[in-house]
């Protein structure tokens, strides 16, 4: 049975702007991430956040009584969990206990690319040409931007680790997007984050007997935000954007994700933005903006299986 999914009757720009404030949440992950894996382990990382941010997911529930999925719905929002939930937290998390932040970034550049691509294959969405010079044009400043100042050199398991999380991240973010036009965007990651909580509970009772808490206030704070914005919050506003569409365009918003950090990075820790910080900046979102310009060609009804 296929399912059409409604095309909102919102301006496109719409979910281009809920899509950039789920980056601003999702901006802060990697610099935070980084900090507090240096005392708490990467596995209560990702099954201790995941298990906070769905309690705050039971506590929505408790408020507002959402549309209950369907079979097919929950095998598909298991898929959404296995991408963003476990596996993305997962593997960032393994490969930021060896590698800085902006190595980390240089990586997950590649996410907007993939994820237009598993957009591509899983929906009806056709981008055009220049779509597709600007993702990967963009794509690539920001590796070439990051390399530079961020001593990459060759490839190692971290990187392994980071390009799992990107390719699972773009599942997760592909399929939540579908699914958050049928469930709604914060039902879809809150059902998603509940539907891994009799796993990731557990899992991480198991975490914190076998590794000593640790005693650092800032990797906590740290901690907390990824729970509550990495893992929850933020995803209100990506799923909507994702949900706007087009997916594809909104992806690629993804690409202003580094330029943000850099930015944070300056106000918070007082780094000094250089010239070719600056220039490099305005390239890698001059790319992105032509990217969500671009014309793309979306065939109602969709062929997505329900």
């Amino acid at each position: 049975m296929s399912t059409t999914f409604p095309k909102p009757r919102i301006s496109h720009y719409a979910g281009v702007l809920w899509g950039l404030l789920g980056i601003l949440a999702f901006s802060f992950t990697l610099p935070f991430t980084r900090v507090a894996v240096e005392t708490i382990s990467p596995f209560f990382m990702t099954t201790g956040r995941a298990t906070l941010a769905a309690m705050f997911a039971l506590i929505a529930f408790a408020i507002v009584r959402p549309q209950r999925p369907n079979r097919r719905q929950v095998f598909r929002l298991t898929v959404v969990a296995l991408g963003v939930v476990v596996g993305f937290p997962l593997f960032t998390s393994l490969a930021l206990q060896s590698v800085p932040s902006a190595h980390g970034t240089v990586v997950i550049a590649l996410l907007p690319a993939v994820t237009a691509l598993f957009v591509v294959i899983r929906t009806g969405e056709r981008p055009s040409v220049l779509f597709w010079f600007a993702s990967i044009a963009g794509a690539a400043a920001v590796v070439v931007f990051l390399t530079l100042g961020s001593g990459f050199s060759g490839v190692s398991l971290p990187d392994i680790y980071l390009v799992l999380a990107v390719v699972l991240a773009a599942i997760g973010y592909t399929e939540g997007g579908l699914l958050s036009r049928e469930l709604g965007s914060w039902q879809t990651i809150c059902w998603a984050l509940i539907i891994s909580l009799p796993l990731m509970a557990p899992l991480t009772a198991v975490n914190a007997w076998l590794v000593p808490l640790s005693q650092e206030p800032v990797a906590w704070l740290c901690f907390l935000y990824t729970a509550v914005f990495s893992m929850f919050l933020g995803f209100f506003a990506w799923y909507r954007g994702l949900a706007i569409g087009p997916m594809t365009s909104v992806s690629q918003v993804q690409l202003s994700q580094p330029v943000f950090t850099l930015l944070w990075s300056a106000l918070i820790l007082g780094e000094v933005l250089t010239p070719d910080i600056l220039i490099g900046g305005a390239v890698i979102i001059a790319l992105a903006f032509t990217a969500v310009r671009a014309r793309v060609k979306t065939f109602e009804p969709s062929s997505v299986s329900k």
